[in-house]
């Protein structure tokens, strides 16, 4: 057993890491384990094929289907999470989202916190992660107590012409709101420097306002805090009465260490975190940690997502695309009185990117890169997202140390209704002219392995019968564990889920500091 702690954090995501910075001016003993490494500062940051075509950044590791095919989840182990390759875009969610609302396809439940408790939250998070955005312009945009942090990211020529003939359309186009380091007024003191290669890229210059670099390397400056990188964890272990975890089992250069802590906090993304917890299971937990509802590992969303291009007959220069957002389906349209999604521009695509569609392509065969240029280079790129439900045979197992995905789609005609209508309004302001789905990239509609938004495991709620987690996300069983991440999700809205693990970590950072004095 190696020394205690006054807590222990597993995992440094958006979760992990926030929780980490927060905390780390307590003076209260720290230690924080991750099971990747620092990502590395190379070349291949930036190169498509390596990150698109070679999955560089991804793990290798294989899961399952529930028909037992192997999967490879676009997950990436290292300091920061998957907010290492994000594309920044941090919503709050609607006040609406946390209300129960009658979908097409089922009921999004109601969650036991509402905006209100968020809020504060949510402002202090913008302000954490450096977000730009303007408020005022999204029709379905929740109340605000304060003006983003930083000012827009300014649309590029070509999408400012897509803004104006959407807004002619009757729309109400947005600015996203982005985590990034840009100046654009004083551009030589700007770490970012706006380039075609941030959304699902790396950052080579550290410009993207990540959980690693706004929060882990910040909170590693105090000396209380203890970060030990390839530390991945294979269990907790708790006392005999099974109320309180006494021990964190992790594998580190290929010895198997413990450590023990006061509080225990999982944070590892919610496929993972349940997967801990049901790896861990004892005598005192015979179907896994906290799982005396039978929750763990239920319930898991991961929105339906997916992409689309549309190539006109006029060139698009853009280099930083991603500036742009539109809500007006959000909650539904005439004649369909049900919540459709969001729409929002991806990052530029590339040649090298529509060549991995080829075979869908009809006509143009692999090798005429010149082809694929050109379509590249006339296309206007969109990523939609609408919301998933959540469903209890919707799961995460874990069946001979493998993690196994029990995952059917549900509320589909939500994403068709939206993807439908959005080809309609491409065409109508002529940018659609031809649609190619982009399954290079964001594979079309996103694939099971495509867990990206995943959440909802270890859900919280008051009835321990029904939930994992209590308001604070402590678990109902275990009175010194904490899950802080995505897996508390109760539903899954259709907006990027990452501002709100931030803001939840934010808040149940209060509640733990409360705890330990």
């Amino acid at each position: 057993m190696s020394e205690h702690y006054d807590i222990i954090i597993i995992g440094t995501g958006a979760g992990g890491g926030t929780l980490a910075h927060r905390l780390a001016p307590t003076g209260k003993k720290i230690l924080v384990l991750e099971r990747g490494s620092f990502l590395p500062r190379e070349k291949e940051n930036w190169d498509t094929v390596a990150v698109v075509q070679k999955d560089r950044y991804h793990t290798t590791e294989a899961w399952r289907d529930k028909n037992g095919r192997e999967l490879h989840p676009g997950v990436g182990y290292f300091v920061g999470g998957n907010t290492k390759v994000y594309g920044g875009a941090l919503f709050r969610w609607r006040e609406r989202d946390f209300e129960q609302v009658m979908h097409k396809g089922g009921i999004s439940p109601e969650w036991s916190l509402k905006y209100r408790d968020f809020e504060p939250y949510y402002t202090q998070a913008e302000k954490l992660y450096e977000v730009h955005g303007a408020h005022g312009i999204d029709p379905t945009e929740p109340t605000v107590s304060e003006a983003y942090p930083y000012p827009p990211i300014q649309h590029e020529p070509r999408i400012q012409e897509v803004h104006d003939a959407l807004k002619d359309k009757g729309l109400h186009p947005f600015y996203l709101p982005l985590a990034i380091k840009l100046n654009e007024v004083d551009r030589h003191l700007s770490a970012c420097i706006r380039c075609n290669t941030c959304d699902g890229f790396p950052c080579l210059v550290d410009a993207k306002a990540d959980a690693d670099i706004n929060c882990v390397r910040p909170a590693e400056q105090f000396t209380n805090v203890t970060l030990i990188t390839e530390a991945k964890v294979q269990r907790l272990i708790t006392s005999t009465s099974g109320r309180e975890v006494t021990a964190v089992e992790a594998e580190i250069e290929g010895a198997v260490r413990q450590f023990s802590g006061d509080i225990v906090v999982v944070a590892c993304g919610a496929i993972n975190s349940a997967a801990l917890l049901l790896r861990s299971a004892n005598d005192q937990h015979p179907t896994g940690l906290a799982n005396r509802s039978d929750q763990v590992g239920r319930n898991l969303m991961k929105h339906q997502n997916g992409a689309i291009i549309g190539v006109s007959l006029k060139a698009n220069p853009s280099v930083f695309q991603k500036t742009m957002a539109v809500n007006d389906f959000y909650w539904g349209e005439p004649g369909f009185d049900y919540p459709m999604g969001h729409v929002q521009l991806l990052g530029k695509v590339n040649g090298d990117m529509i060549a991995m569609e080829s075979p869908a392509i009809a006509g143009i065969s692999f090798q005429e890169k010149n082809a694929f240029a050109a379509l590249a280079n006339h296309s206007i790129d969109w990523w939609l997202t609408a919301e998933d439900l959540p469903d209890p045979n919707n799961r995460v197992q874990v069946k001979n140390d493998t993690i196994v995905l029990d995952y059917t789609e549900n509320n589909t005609e939500a994403y068709d209704r939206l993807l439908h209508r959005w080809i309609e309004t491409l065409k109508a302001i002529g940018c659609g002219d031809r649609i190619i789905p982009c399954s290079f990239y964001f594979k079309k509609k996103l694939p099971l392995q495509g867990v990206a938004h995943q959440c909802g495991t270890c859900r919280f709620g008051e009835d321990p019968t029904t939930s994992v987690l209590d308001s604070n996300c402590r678990t109902h069983d275990i009175d010194n564990l904490y899950v802080v991440d995505s897996s508390f999700f109760r539903s899954s809205a259709a907006v990027n889920p990452t501002l709100t693990i931030i803001a939840n970590a934010l808040r149940v950072s209060d509640h733990l500091v409360e705890r330990m004095q």
